[in-house]
């Protein structure tokens, strides 16, 4: 089974600390706790790339490490890769 790592409860992704995740594979998700659950990628999902472990709306803040690191340009469901393809970036921003 692939691991994934959530920092913080406010998050909705996580972090994938695994090569080769394909569509269709198994995610055990841990927390600080060191509570887990475990999900199912949709997509295949580089390491060091993060995976929503819920799903997320079109507009919604992105959570990671309890910080908002932008927003879902269109509906992310638990288990998508979450990267520039379905996440604006509100980082560094001069428009906002």
């Amino acid at each position: 089974m692939y691991l994934a790592l959530k920092v913080s409860d406010l998050d909705n992704v996580a972090t994938v600390f695994a090569e080769g995740i394909q569509a269709g594979a198994e995610i055990e998700v841990r927390d600080k706790k060191g509570e887990s659950v475990v999900i199912r990628a949709l997509d295949p999902i580089p390491y060091g790339h993060k995976v929503a472990v819920r799903g997320i709306e079109t507009g919604e803040q992105i959570m990671k490490y309890g910080e908002e690191i932008g927003v879902a340009s269109r509906a992310i469901a638990a288990g998508n890769h979450v990267h520039v393809h379905n996440l604006d970036s509100m980082r560094g921003r001069g428009d906002l």
